[in-house]
């Protein structure tokens, strides 16, 4: 029987080690047959590997209480690539200027649910009111269509004046820079927020405490994928283009290995303890658990020694 690992969002680099791990056969090679699906938005997702319809997700670390509260019965298994993997992504004609969060003041900007609450945290932590300062906003849904994929949506919006900005990936931000009518303001996995944005959130391998007890060598499995997966494509960037041939469309497709080709220093699977902590953190000031979750509740640590294989 096939296994089924969903992602929020397809024509992107944010979940794009787990698709690879399909498409470079990765997942073959440890013995999984997994077909992916596209569920969209990152919530929906997640109530469906809760309720047994999907055996792993390619999803935003932060979400996982929205379908599984207080962590109870979800796990992360490894890291799709390091920190919180957002850019903002404002019109041209602004002229702001990279790393002045303040541009942002007065503007309509479109993020994804739950993406947008990293975009709200750092405006809070960068002196903005989020609620009063900035009208954070869908993206028009003429533009999210049928596929679903937001950043490139969202860039789409941004380029018929729809809206001032976006916060989304990195394939978002580059379509909308390419085309000419979009600069990257904030780089969030690259440090450009507060110090503490880093670590709201990370892309992440999740899982269920359900498919781990189902069978733990499914889980063991899927690691291992995920770990092989990320050294080969640190090692032929190239293997990037390979895979977005078969899933993206032709201009996504010859953009997604210099997209990677920048991430590839945060391609590790690793969960570090400071981690989780800044991620407790971030998900009790937005209201996503009542108390932090031990690391060991949040982790499935009994495969982490697999991170360094």
């Amino acid at each position: 029987m096939a296994l089924k690992l969903a992602v929020p969002d397809l024509i992107s680099n944010s979940y794009f080690s787990a698709v690879a791990a399909i498409d470079l056969g990765f997942f073959k090679k440890e013995g999984l047959d997994v077909e992916l699906e596209l569920i969209f938005p990152v919530n929906k997702t997640l109530e469906v590997l809760r309720d047994g319809g999907l055996d792993f997700v390619g999803g935003s670390a932060h979400s996982v209480p929205f379908a599984f509260p207080e962590w109870k019965g979800g796990k992360l298994l490894g890291s799709l690539a390091q920190n919180m993997y957002w850019f903002l992504v404002l019109r041209k004609d602004l002229k702001a200027k990279k790393g002045d969060i303040n541009a942002i003041r007065g503007l309509s900007i479109g993020a994804a649910p739950l993406v947008d609450l990293g975009l709200k945290r750092l405006l809070t932590e960068s002196g903005i009111d989020p609620d009063k300062d900035v009208k954070i906003v869908p993206v028009p849904g003429a533009f999210l269509g049928e596929s679903k994929n937001f950043g490139v949506a969202a860039a789409k919006a941004l380029g018929a004046g729809m809206i001032d900005g976006f916060w989304a990936n990195g394939m978002g931000a580059e379509v909308a820079v390419t085309s000419g009518y979009g600069d990257i303001i904030i780089d969030a996995r690259r440090g450009d927020g507060p110090p503490k944005a880093l670590n709201y959130t990370m892309p992440a391998l999740i899982t269920s405490d359900a498919v781990i007890n189902r069978d733990p060598e499914v889980a063991a499995a899927a690691v291992r994928a995920l770990v092989a997966t990320q050294k080969a494509i640190k090692a032929d960037v190239k293997l990037a283009t390979e895979v977005g041939k078969k899933r993206f469309p032709e201009a996504e497709a010859g953009l997604i290995a210099q997209v990677v080709e920048r991430d590839l220093p945060f391609y590790t699977a690793h969960i570090t303890r400071e981690f989780v902590a800044g991620m407790m953190e971030f998900q009790q000031h937005m209201g996503l658990i009542k108390a932090p979750v031990a690391y060991e509740d949040v982790v499935a640590t009994q495969f982490s020694h697999l991170w360094d294989a």
